[in-house]
């Protein structure tokens, strides 16, 4: 059958025969949900919100994290041609109430009795709602909420030949361009804008990325990122779409665990993942004895000189293909058992991979391809893929996708990924996309001669100092945290005379370097104010500095006791820095940075 919409694409997955369309864990066991159930469950559901009033076009929100009802509840959504509202579980209640208003959801799907009091803190003040069901109940339901099992028990007992019909015929009503799903990004400024993706956005990228991908029919893929973020749930579609298993992860604090339990052979996720992986083996090799040490930067010396052979896909030289069986043998292959032992590729998404995070990992024999996009573009623009894959790109542009560089260097895409426009903001979509149907992203890039597309930046991060030199900070914090005890880092200088850095150590490599180095703290607050911790990160600024243009330098620092939350509206729910926030909440610490500007200046000229 020609795909052409989301609900096709559940069609195809039902029809599909595979172990388990579904794998979660319950009371410490993985569980599986099989194909005819996820098929059953959905038509029940859709039969139940029906019987609640749920009408075509109606909103309705899930607030879950990662859960096979997440899935179920978004199919029997649009097969009732409806349109799903993905809400980020860690958002507060504030937060939640202003996208529940703005889409105008007429119910909410609650993943457990945390959410659910988040929308009882707030119900009152959202008149659309008129029902909220929630996966994990309480004992005692409160007035107005209903389970979700009860729903689907109410469905199943009106499944009859006219509930059937009505669930196949609603089923086949929406068209490529009905709207799907209103995607809030998170934005690092201001409220969040509301993202109408189509059936055929979406289904046209799930159809893109599997021509060029090897995702295929029995595989399992691992759940990481949340649904509310589009990679994801883009990436679940594939999934379905090709017959794979989706494994949900518990959480990210148990990600190490699910990947050795599960055994995934694919799996998206952020850079900030890999960030922390890396970081933890790295720890981890620090308290080995010398030798082992010694072994494993051998390794890594064999990582980087086979890495060129890895991406081509070329054979190796007869004696480095004897040394990296030995690398493998010895390193890597402790490395790639973390990660469950069978993975055959790792998406990469969502935030810029530095090119020594990827080659630390394509070098281990991790297949990783970043890719790039925006939940404006549902979501991928480019990828890289096992035929055509270049470090340091996000790859090629997928078919039907069309990008060019504006003369400012934005990178401006068109085609059927991109949105209808934002929810109930014209005037924010007459800016998003001009006349001529390109999307504006915002970002700065390149296309080289072989069509791999470069990001370089931001374009609205870009900061321009006192002397109106641009400087893209994304790269030079990239390189900073290259450093092992480099958490987080933040670069300021807008309007400047120059740039200083808040940095968030690496509090686990820190207190143990810290500790071997006879510095005493009562609490972090001690620790980043030890002048012997200040002289270790001095250090790393005076190496990195070495290969900058003057006025890419660092010139003065702050340690930070803490890391930034989404708590307290420091990052946004995908993991991006909101530097206006961190502007405005540290602008104390920032103002110490740069007294006496001018003379620290003119000693940065000399240096």
């Amino acid at each position: 059958m020609e795909i052409k919409t989301l609900n096709d694409i559940y069609t195809v997955t039902c029809s599909l025969d595979r172990p388990a369309a579904l794998k979660y864990k319950r009371d410490g066991k993985w569980v599986d949900t099989s194909v005819d159930e996820f098929r059953d469950t959905v038509r029940y559901f859709a039969t139940g919100l029906r019987l609640l009033g749920l009408k075509a076009g109606d909103r309705v929100a899930i607030l879950s994290e990662n859960r096979p009802e997440w899935a179920m509840a978004d199919f029997a959504i649009l097969a009732s041609a409806a349109v799903t509202v993905p809400v980020y579980p860690t958002l507060l209640g504030w937060q939640i109430e202003y996208i529940l208003n703005d889409s105008g959801s007429v119910a909410v799907i609650c993943s457990n009795e945390e959410q659910m009091k988040k929308v009882a803190g707030i119900r009152d003040h959202c008149p659309h709602i008129h029902n909220v069901i929630v996966c994990d109940p309480p004992p005692k339901l409160p007035p107005g909420v209903l389970s979700f099992a009860d729903v689907v028990e109410s469905g199943r007992k009106a499944d009859d030949d006219a509930a059937r019909k009505w669930f196949d015929e609603t089923r086949a009503r929406p068209k490529p361009d009905d709207l799907a799903t209103l995607v809030y990004t998170s934005g690092t400024t201001g409220n969040p804008k509301g993202a109408m993706l189509t059936h055929g956005n979406i289904t046209s990228n799930v159809l893109a990325t599997s021509n060029v991908l090897p995702i295929g029919k029995g595989m399992v893929g691992l759940s990481i990122l949340p649904l509310s973020h589009i990679l994801e749930r883009m990436g679940d579609y594939t999934y379905f779409y090709r017959g794979c298993t989706i494994a949900y992860a518990e959480s990210v604090v148990k990600v190490g665990d699910n990947l050795r339990e599960v055994r995934p052979e694919l799996f998206a996720a952020v850079p900030r993942l890999f960030e922390k992986m890396r970081t933890t083996i790295l720890d981890g090799v620090a308290v080995q004895p010398a030798s082992k040490q010694k072994i494993f930067k051998w390794a890594l010396g064999i990582a980087e000189q086979r890495l060129p052979y890895r991406v081509s896909r070329k054979s190796m030289p007869l004696g480095l293909s004897m040394k990296s069986f030995i690398a493998d043998k010895l390193v890597f292959s402790k490395i790639l058992a973390r990660l469950g032992g069978r993975v055959k590729m790792v998406l990469s998404g969502g935030a810029p991979l530095s090119a020594e995070l990827a080659a630390f990992f394509i070098g281990a024999g991790l297949d990783i391809y970043e890719g790039y996009g925006l939940t404006e573009t549902s979501p991928v623009i480019a990828v890289n893929t096992p035929e055509w894959r270049r470090v340091g790109t996000v790859g090629r542009i997928i078919p039907g996708v069309e990008v060019r560089i504006a003369e400012d260097g934005e990178i401006l895409s068109r085609g059927p990924h991109i949105m209808k426009g934002y929810w109930n903001n014209d005037d924010a979509t007459k800016q998003a996309i001009d006349a001529d149907g390109w999307f504006h992203t915002g970002d700065i890039g390149e296309i080289d001669k072989d069509g791999f597309l470069k990001i370089t930046d931001r374009k609205k991060d870009i900061i321009i100092n006192a002397y109106g030199k641009n400087i893209a900070p994304q790269p030079l914090e990239a390189l900073l945290k290259s450093s092992p005890y480099i958490g987080t880092p933040v670069l300021i200088g807008d309007r400047r005379k120059f740039l200083v850095a808040l940095l968030v150590p690496n509090f686990d490599k820190l207190e143990r370097d810290a500790s071997a180095l006879g510095v005493q703290f009562a609490n972090r607050d001690e620790l980043i104010g030890n002048d012997k911790v200040r002289q270790i990160y001095q250090g790393e600024i005076d190496r990195f500095n070495t290969n900058l243009d003057r006025q890419e330098k660092i010139r003065r620092f702050a340690l930070l006791p803490r890391d930034f939350s989404i708590d307290e509206d420091e990052i946004t729910p995908s993991l991006k820095v909101k530097r206006k926030m961190i502007d405005k909440k540290y602008k104390d610490v920032i103002d110490v940075m740069y007294i006496d500007e001018d003379a620290d200046e003119r000693e940065g000229k000399r240096a």
